[in-house]
């Protein structure tokens, strides 16, 4: 006897469960209180939205000052020797190299370029002199301080009229007369070294 298609297990069919897949983890759907549908999950991937980017930070402004300076070459009695000034360089471990250069400083209120010149050089050196000309103008910036400085350099020559060579107390470490045909090779700063080998002074 033929059983009916429905009695015993081979004739039932059976029921197929949908599998997932295993790399996708169930997600988990949350029924409103309220007895509305829930709403679909919006997902952001591939959505082609991108982050939004940080304003870059601004940097501190940092103020502007202008300074005003003079000085220059002294040249000794025998017109063979230029005087210079030497401050330690700081950033020798040794703490022995100077730099050389020439003395300078800053113009005081009320006084001109060569006044300021005069001065700064017998304070500087211990040489009291004289102007014989005007070599020069020098600009340059740096930052001192968080703020930027913008100096003018005005240069002179000058020959000794007396005194004794005397480092300025905490403002100069040497001072020293040199041949004039070194003076280019021992200045440390290159505006300077064009300055006085322009200045034809080196050729006596």
């Amino acid at each position: 006897m033929t059983p009916a298609p429905s009695a015993g297990s081979e004739g039932t069919k059976k029921k197929r469960r949908r599998r997932r897949p295993g790399n996708r983890a169930p997600q988990a759907v949350t029924t409103p209180t309220d007895g509305t549908s829930p709403a679909p999950k919006v997902s952001n991937s591939g959505s082609g939205s991108s982050p939004k980017k940080k304003s870059p930070e601004r940097r501190p402004y940092a103020k502007r000052v202008d300074e005003v300076s003079a000085g220059g070459l002294v040249i000794d009695f025998s017109g063979t020797r230029g005087l210079l000034i030497g401050r330690i360089d700081h950033k020798d471990a040794s703490r022995e190299r100077l730099l050389w250069s020439l003395p300078k400083g800053h113009i005081e209120a009320g006084e001109t370029p060569e006044q300021a010149a005069i001065r700064e050089v017998q304070e500087e050196t211990g040489i009291t002199s004289e102007i014989t000309k005007s070599i020069g103008v020098i600009d340059f910036w740096f930052m001192a301080g968080g703020k930027r400085i913008h100096k003018t350099v005005h240069h002179f020559i000058f020959k000794e009229v007396s005194g004794e060579l005397t480092p300025q107390i905490t403002e100069v470490d040497e001072v020293c007369w040199f041949p004039l045909s070194e003076i280019v090779e021992r200045l440390a700063y290159p505006d300077e070294k064009k300055l006085i080998a322009k200045s034809g002074e080196i050729s006596q």
